[in-house]
């Protein structure tokens, strides 16, 4: 399959805002609330008439903002770049990754509705599908293996799931979603595929695979920095404004609002994002292709042995890699706490800690950690082993420096050095 779509060509196609006194920068509106010019005009926008998404803001003739809450244009700016980049209608920022998961999933499912799920996905958004949502709102899921395909169909059919829900690569076992197969069978059986895309920003565009809606934690790769917490909703204009509906919307409502000035400094990292993934991603190919020649369990996605080697290659956009992140098996928890412990404390290779993206290279145990809300037995049915070792692989350094410090690590656990 090839691609013509271009992440880095669609945002410079974007609409770039100047600052108020024609300083090349967005500027920052840090107002939670907003005037109007006529009374009669606030009645308008609490009926949906005036606001970003109205008729008479995209004729550029009106468009009133109202409260920070439910739209703000330092936000509203951000959110259409997220747009571009993931090539929606429409995009609004979060306050979080998981604010972003909880809105979306809340604003398409009501008490009563089920969810269909890959069996792999973040802990935390496990958590939310397998304990919150049952219990406080009446929303069930069933878990299943995003690659079996059949099994995928035939458990929407059995439930009538009103949402298919995956990630593009899966955290932490790397599993890739077959996100153009899914769609058909969401879209045959009346369902919405949700996508987080947290893992692969720039790399692979699931709307653009039939994925209906596209969601990021950006504190992630888009931030860059694990510096701020923060998410993204990518998706039609129709369901982005119901969210934001003053009455029904669940991101009005649930109230999981993003910081202007935070979207100001997003929006600053945004231009370089597609350079710093292309870079994460050959370094992390590099050192899973040495860790591999030098007879490693190492999982990547890049490489020619990994199950979904040739569909992630069909469904990237070239240019940007196939990833950043890459897990090492060291088979028991104590193995991988050592070599994480000699990683960092003697090599500065890295950091333990979750999360990812980061420009330091991040490492954590999966299982005791970032999977710790799955129990022992569907870690094992997720694929998770007790000492499977996450890398976010950073970009300080030179590459032979970070492959020569993982690898006399990786040799004095194996009391080889």
């Amino acid at each position: 399959m090839t691609h013509r779509f271009d992440p880095a060509e669609s945002m410079a196609r974007a609409r770039h805002e100047f600052g108020e006194h024609g300083g090349v920068n967005l500027s920052i509106e840090a107002s939670t609330t907003f005037t109007v010019m006529a009374a009669d005009e606030m009645p308008k926008i609490f009926r949906g008439e005036r606001g970003p998404f109205s008729m008479q803001a995209r004729n550029a003739t009106g468009g009133c903002y109202l409260y920070g809450r439910n739209f703000n244009p330092t936000v509203y700016t951000f959110g259409r770049m997220l747009a571009a980049m993931e090539g929606t209608e429409a995009g609004y920022a979060t306050s979080s990754g998981l604010g972003a998961i909880a809105s979306v999933l809340m604003q398409l499912c009501s008490t009563g509705d089920h969810i269909v799920s890959s069996q792999t996905i973040y802990g935390g958004t496990f958590a939310l599908l397998k304990e919150f949502f049952p219990k406080k709102a009446g929303i069930h899921t069933r878990f299943v293996d995003i690659t079996d395909l059949t099994g995928v169909a035939e458990a929407l059919d059995e439930t009538g799931a009103k949402v298919l829900y995956a990630e593009t690569v899966a955290n932490p076992t790397l599993v890739v979603a077959d996100i153009g197969a899914l769609a058909e069978i969401a879209h045959a059986r009346g369902a919405t595929l949700v996508v987080d895309n947290t893992f692969t920003p720039m790399i692979v565009s699931p709307a653009q695979l039939g994925a209906d809606v596209v969601i990021h934690s950006v504190t992630k790769y888009i931030s860059g920095a694990s510096d701020v917490i923060a998410g993204a909703v990518c998706a039609s204009e129709s369901f982005i404004y119901s969210m934001m509906d003053l009455h029904t919307g669940a991101l009005m409502l649930l109230g999981p609002t993003m910081d202007p000035k935070i979207a100001h400094e997003l929006t600053l990292r945004m231009p370089h994002l597609g350079l710093r993934v292309a870079e994460h991603s050959r370094r992390t190919q590099a050192i899973a292709e040495r860790l591999r020649e030098k007879g490693a369990t190492v999982s990547y996605p890049g490489l020619d042995d990994h199950p979904q080697h040739e569909l992630l290659k069909s469904m990237a956009n070239p240019g940007y890699g196939l990833g950043g992140l890459l897990t090492l098996d060291m088979e028991t928890i104590e193995r991988a706490n050592r070599l994480m412990e000699i990683l960092q404390n003697k090599h500065s290779f890295g950091f333990m800690a979750v999360s990812l993206g980061y420009f330091d290279t991040l490492m954590s145990c999966s299982g005791s950690s970032t999977s710790s809300e799955l129990t022992e037995e569907e870690q094992r049915a997720a694929g998770i082993s007790p000492g499977l070792v996450r890398m976010s692989i950073g970009l300080t350094g030179s590459l032979d420096q970070r492959w020569s410090q993982l690898w006399d690590a990786y040799q004095e656990v194996n009391g080889k050095v």
